[in-house]
């Protein structure tokens, strides 16, 4: 089922996490952040929002890099339901994606109740002191592009990086509901 994510509550600190990566280290959000702030991904394996940019995404936070954005993605969806968001296809989606930052699972979804996340890909921009500054959707690969597409996050979070603030109108990103736990019966 597709979700959108709600209206941002800008200025809100980022909740700290302390996940395994597919990479085989823990991450916490003191080891994600860049000196100009983070960017939090709420990904999985299986959605296809989430297919559609997985490309784009090593290419833009390898930009904002350059920025010193850092760039983390959390996978919280129940891979019991969902068996190709289990933690070993995580790596291999991680690998043939070629994603240069983290990959973590948030087996607990505390984390993505802590961020507030509804979907995939939802992603979460914040500055240097780890305040909320943005969040919406990658970009506008949905609307027809006349001359390629406005990559919105990264525009949002150079500003950020600048010490200016992010965009105003920011659009809500669509994708595919966390997949939650049931409670046991």
């Amino acid at each position: 089922m597709a979700a959108t994510t709600p209206p941002p509550e800008l200025g809100a600190r980022a909740p700290d996490f302390d996940l395994a990566g597919v990479d085989g280290r823990r991450h916490t959000l003191a080891s994600a952040r860049g000196a100009n702030g983070l960017v939090v991904m709420f990904l999985c394996n299986h959605c296809p929002y989430v297919k559609a940019i997985a490309d784009k995404l090593p290419r833009d936070m390898e930009a904002l890099k350059r920025d010193g954005i850092g760039a983390i993605a959390i996978m919280s969806n129940d891979p019991t339901d969902y068996p190709e968001d289990s933690f070993e296809h995580m790596a291999a989606f991680a690998r043939d994606h070629r994603f240069g930052f983290p990959y973590v699972i948030d087996e607990t979804q505390d984390v993505a109740r802590a961020y507030g996340a509804v979907c995939t890909p939802d992603f979460f921009g914040y500055d240097r002191d780890l305040k909320l500054a943005y969040r919406g959707r990658l970009d506008d690969a949905g609307r027809s592009p006349k001359n390629g597409n406005a990559r919105e996050l990264v525009d949002a979070m150079r500003a950020v990086a600048q010490g200016r603030p992010a965009p105003a109108t920011q659009h809500a990103s669509i994708g595919c509901s966390i997949k939650w736990r049931r409670d046991p019966e």
